[in-house]
């Protein structure tokens, strides 16, 4: 939603917008844009009359215990027949009218695929417009509008008909419509519009990037979340390409329902686009063939896995391999996803392998099992062997439902000490974790977990924080924590 904003206020208009207890990085930039932010969902904000309100799907009718309303604003447009839409909808109708749209769906790894794929298309020169559900470092901002419409010839893939062209006085490259890179959510619209919220965007190129169970509070199994995505692929022209992560036996599933476009596939040995090699260095091959290599800061396999759509979709528009692998070269990665916070000169005692060695605190997103083993993972091929921590929070409603909590253990089995912040959840996480035994630790505050962390902390170590929300600040603690000790 705060994209939404961004984008309704770089087209001309007046926005403001409200929610309870906005956290960075989306409160530093709707403050940066100049977007006035009210707390909480009264009903007097009525009083702005706007053209239009925009609703979120955190918005419904709910009712607090004493039977008023959880969100009053809404009770109000209701009862006064004001004008109002869901933010996908709006964006359809107001954005993405005339574009050729990528969208980039997947359980894991979307905001990170739509950031490098945005980043390859601004390297080739194409300004595209994009919407991601977090901020780019190569941008600084989560949308914008965009503007390209020529391909550059020296950027692209030479096609037959460009090439007869070649030869006619004053010759132009190929045109496509203006660009616009979308992360695809297939969490609902709104408390009026059930539907996945990709299917309002009517993409030309689609990645698919994985699919697993996720979002238990709004769909009851496997099949029912493949069902939305087979909708997303109902909308895709025939003109249109659908890349697909070929390890994953649901989206082959889904595109067993009905598929009427060209299909490219990424990541297994025998997919169209495949790597050789480590994550932080690879070969990308296309059809067996060596295009291009990526060289970069990044790491995980995850990553060389969402890379390798990345390119196969930017093909799709027209740009190399070869061109796109030098822009992932450059590419940053996006804020809280392994957002290094601090690293901290240690002050304690030298009980660590690595005497005087600072401690290094980041910031992830993760907040699925799978996303927390890939993370993990991801940070110890980079650590070797050096002490993992990880510190995070059931904060999803997934989570939350306990509708996975048998893969916790799982998902944390390559970090060497493991603290859970148990508030709020209605299952016990220790008995989750128990298999864990002493490398598990459990605590319902973040204080508490914060002292848990600064009781086995060592020399050297890297404390991996992972959580979907603000985690209480516990990045910014923990620094302070270990500077004062």
């Amino acid at each position: 939603m705060g994209g939404l904003a961004a984008l309704a206020r770089e087209a001309g208009h007046r926005v403001t917008g409200c929610d309870a207890g906005v956290y960075p990085p989306m409160s530093d930039q709707l403050r940066a844009l100049g977007i006035e932010l009210i707390e909480g969902f009264g009903a007097e904000q009525m009083a702005l009359n706007p053209d239009m309100y925009v609703v979120g799907n955190v918005v419904s009718r709910a009712r607090l215990p004493d039977g008023t309303p959880k969100f009053p604003l809404m009770e109000a447009i209701l009862d006064a027949g004001a004008q109002y839409t869901s933010g996908p909808q709006w964006l359809a109708e107001h954005v993405l009218q005339g574009l050729h749209v990528l969208a980039v769906a997947g359980t894991h790894g979307k905001t990170t695929t739509t950031a490098m794929l945005t980043w390859i298309l601004e390297c080739a020169g194409l300004e595209p417009g994009f919407l991601v559900g977090g901020v780019p470092l190569n941008f600084g901002v989560s949308a914008r509008l965009g503007g390209g419409v020529a391909v550059p010839p020296a950027q692209v893939k030479e096609e037959p008909a460009q090439r007869a062209g070649d030869t006619e006085q004053g010759a132009q490259p190929p045109r496509h419509p203006p660009l616009f890179v979308i992360e695809a959510d297939e969490y609902d619209t709104a408390f009026f519009d059930k539907r996945s919220k990709f299917v309002h965007y009517r993409p030309r190129t689609v990645v698919l990037n994985n699919l697993e169970f996720d979002h238990a509070d709004i769909f009851d199994n496997l099949a029912a979340i493949e069902r939305q995505f087979h909708h997303l692929v109902r909308t895709v022209p025939a003109s249109g390409r659908i890349i697909v992560n070929g390890l994953e036996e649901s989206l082959a599933r889904v595109l067993h329902q009905g598929c009427w476009s060209e299909v490219r596939s990424f990541g297994s040995v025998v997919s169209d686009f495949t790597a050789v090699g480590e994550p932080h260095a690879f070969d990308v091959l296309r059809g067996g063939q060596k295009v291009a290599r990526v060289e970069w800061s990044l790491g995980g396999v995850h990553n060389q896995l969402n890379a390798l759509a990345a390119i196969a979709a930017a093909e799709h528009v027209g740009v190399t391999p070869e061109i796109a692998t030098q822009a992932l070269r450059h590419f940053e990665n996006v804020k809280r996803r392994m957002e290094v916070r601090a690293c901290v000169p240690w002050r304690g005692p030298q009980t660590g392998p690595v005497a005087n060695a600072p401690v290094t605190i980041y910031d992830d997103f993760a907040h699925h099992p799978t996303a927390i083993h890939t993370t993990i993972n991801g940070l110890r091929r980079q650590v070797g062997a050096a002490r993992v921590l990880a510190v995070f929070e059931p904060r999803s409603n997934t989570m939350k439902l306990g509708a996975v909590k048998s893969q916790l253990p799982w998902s944390l089995e390559e970090a060497d000490l493991a603290f859970c912040h148990s508030g709020g959840l209605d299952w016990d996480a220790a008995e989750a974790l128990s298999s864990m035994g002493e490398r598990a630790r459990v605590a319902n505050s973040v204080d508490a977990v914060i002292a848990q962390v600064l009781e086995q902390v060592q020399a050297g170590d890297h404390i991996l924080c992972m959580s979907n929300g603000g985690f209480g600040g516990i990045h910014v603690k923990l620094a302070e924590a270990l500077r004062n000790r």
